[in-house]
């Protein structure tokens, strides 16, 4: 089941990314491994007691304005508005109760979505109290006084968004098909493949960028088995004036990676893969899901003998940081090749899901570490007591070793691709996880 959504809203210069920020903790902090990916990143995954959540930054809301791209932010943040579950509203104390509040608290009202209410940049409580009081004129509840700075009362606010999130189960928990998001910069073809899967002019087709405005859920029956497909609009290209927008368009595309099993990336074949497609992908290989990367307009492409192997080497040069993933090579308007695509969400699908036995996943360690010892620090070298496999949806490993500050990332890496070469995995990222052992209780 997917995590329930939180989005933070109000006007700009409230503190939505300062109280983004103390929320995501660490989880913010830019990976190495997935170039491009966490640059201003909008999301993240909360946890708060015994519950988790999606968390979404939006940009600052202007309710009237004539300028553009204020109307296009506006436009955006009623997207994560319509995805959320819960809505953060943030105001600020010391710019008091403005015109502007009211009218994002209008706009929220209507989308009949609970409401948290927090007023930000409380830093004394006993002296801005009074203050805070005067934002029950807004009518959506009771304020919340906090300071994201400060880390101030964000207990007491977490305690009421949990009151509001979903209760654990659903009718979702209980569908087992498998759900496939098919995401990618626009108009390289993804609404296409639907509609050749399905046979029929089912999700809206056009040449002008963007068509696709919400996540699409569409069924399809083929061999008998049920998929559930999701179609997302694309990333827009950056440009100076897009930018702000492209952080509003990543929304859609994390809550349908979010809801997914596996991930089809859309490539272009003309363009070739991009940068941007790499930030894409790092969203569902951070979600730890599977991912098959889909080479459309390939019947556009002049063929030459080397031709697959070079451009599959340029894929893997560009998303380097997920090796794992399958290439396939298709074409929306003449269906080459598209049915295999159900073989290989079938393959990865049960990649996804396979569990390997303690024993066996301990000898083929053990043979590992024979092979490449194991590095050293100072005269202390890491020792591998075992390893197990812990969950599934990706396969997540645990290592037990006398000091886990000794397991390099490099050797963790090499024992990665040892495991892979004895179980597959192919098309799923793993999840390792190192514990480290005091001395005295070996």
């Amino acid at each position: 089941m997917s995590k329930p959504v939180v989005a933070i809203v109000g006007r700009p210069n409230v503190g939505k990314s300062t109280l983004f920020n103390a929320l995501a903790g660490e989880k913010i902090a830019i990976v190495k491994d997935t170039p491009g990916v966490t640059r201003d990143r909008i999301y993240a995954d909360v946890s708060w007691l015994d519950r988790e959540f999606t968390l979404i930054d939006t940009g600052g809301i202007e309710p009237e304005s004539d300028d553009v791209i204020l109307s296009r932010m506006r436009e955006q943040a009623q997207i994560a508005i319509d995805t959320a579950d819960v809505i953060l509203f943030m105001t600020d104390v010391r710019q008091g109760l403005v015109d502007s509040d009211a009218k994002v608290a209008d706009m929220l009202r209507r989308s009949q979505k609970p409401i948290v209410l927090v007023v930000n940049k409380v830093d004394d409580y006993k002296k801005m109290m009074s203050d805070v009081y005067e934002f029950y004129n807004l009518g959506i509840g009771e304020p919340m006084p906090i300071s994201a700075v400060g880390k101030i009362g964000l207990g007491d606010m977490l305690d009421m968004v949990l009151s509001y999130l979903p209760k654990g189960g659903g009718e979702e928990e209980e569908d087992d098909r498998p759900r496939i998001a098919i995401v990618g910069k626009p108009n390289v073809g993804k609404s296409s493949i639907i509609n050749r899967l399905l046979g029929e002019e089912r999700v809206i087709v056009s040449d002008i960028a963007g068509t696709t405005r919400d996540a699409i859920d569409t069924d399809v029956v083929h061999n008998g088995q049920e998929y559930v497909f999701i179609d997302t609009a694309g990333l827009r290209r950056k440009s100076k004036v897009k930018e702000e927008l492209e952080r509003y368009s990543i929304i859609r595309t994390v809550t349908a990676v979010e809801r997914s099993d596996v991930v089809l990336l859309v490539i272009d074949a003309i363009e070739g893969v991009t940068e941007q497609d790499a930030k894409i992908a790092g969203i569902a290989h951070d979600r730890g899901k599977g991912i098959i990367i889909v080479v459309n307009k390939w019947d556009a492409i002049e063929k030459e003998t080397k031709t697959v192997k070079e451009y599959e080497h340029q894929i893997r040069m560009i998303l380097s940081f997920m090796p794992y993933a399958e290439i396939m090579y298709v074409s929306a308007k003449t269906g080459q090749r598209l049915m295999k695509l159900y073989d290989v969400i079938d393959a990865v699908i049960a990649n996804q899901t396979l569990r390997v036995a303690t024993g066996v996943l301990n000898e083929i360690v053990s043979e590992a570490v024979v092979m490449q010892q194991p590095p050293s620090d100072k005269g202390k070298r890491l020792k591998i007591y075992y390893i197990t496999q812990t969950s599934v949806k990706p396969p997540t490993f645990v290592i037990f070793v006398n000091d886990k500050e000794l397991m390099h990332f490099s050797y963790l890496r090499y024992l990665e691709n040892k495991i892979r070469e004895a179980f597959g995995f192919q098309g799923t990222s793993l999840k390792f996880f190192v514990r480290g052992r005091k001395e005295k209780d070996r």
